[in-house]
């Protein structure tokens, strides 16, 4: 029988507190922080999260139409599971699409908007030291994000998003509690310098590298890490 996971969520500022609570619950199924098997209820969800039970219910139907939890009539919400073979799949469209995009941005993105993804890079590196899941995943997805955004093709953006919201990394608990998430976390300041400089193709096959390495460890669960270390 699961076991239900402890997992930190900052308190949620109460505005846009669906929307707010929804990326959150999306960053805490993706890292893997809840767990397929485990019915999570609203109220304690609430609680975790610092607000009423109402916006949790509000957020959770939203994944509910997304496909990352289903409803467990007068208990909660079940997180789906994701076989290995799709997180193969989302992994290799994600790959065929995000590098070449970037590398075609690269050229457009403008230098006073430097500043801004080095902060946001920066913010990925801080929230993956203090181990941080839930915080790291959504500053992870705002980055990636931010970058797909330059090529101003939305059904591009929504796919990569769709795709990274049912990806699962079930290795970033163990990766954090070992003090490894920041390695991969200083890749998106790598990548950042590699705009400045207008170095397209390096972009290109970091970007590659990252999401590789993405599917090939940190989906790992702990026990397959521990066996391949």
């Amino acid at each position: 029988m699961a076991v239900e996971k402890k997992f930190e969520i900052h308190t949620i500022k109460k505005t846009s507190l669906r929307e707010t609570v929804a990326r959150a619950l999306r960053a805490a199924i993706i890292s893997g922080e809840m767990v397929p098997g485990i019915v999570y209820s609203a109220p304690s969800l609430g609680a975790r999260f610092g607000v009423s039970a109402t916006p949790v219910r509000e957020a959770m139907l939203d994944l509910v139409r997304e496909n990352l939890v289903t409803v467990e009539p007068n208990k909660g919400f079940r997180v789906t599971e994701v076989s290995e073979k799709d997180l193969d799949h989302m992994a290799q469209i994600r790959i065929l699409l995000e590098p070449p995009v970037v590398r075609e941005v690269t050229p457009i993105i403008p230098a006073s908007d430097i500043p801004m993804l080095r902060a946001m890079a920066q913010e990925i590196v801080d929230r993956g030291t203090e181990g941080d899941l839930v915080a790291y995943m959504d500053a992870d997805r705002e980055f990636h994000i931010r970058l797909l955004e330059y090529s101003g093709n939305t059904r591009l953006v929504e796919l990569i998003s769709d795709l990274r919201s049912h990806s699962r990394l079930l290795g970033l608990t163990n990766l954090a509690e070992q003090g490894r998430l920041r390695q991969s976390a200083e890749e998106h300041l790598r990548m950042v310098d590699l705009i400045e400089a207008g170095k397209a193709e390096e972009l290109e096959e970091l970007v590659r590298q990252h999401i590789t390495h993405v599917r090939g460890v940190w989906a790992k669960p702990a026990e397959s890490q521990e066996a391949t270390s």
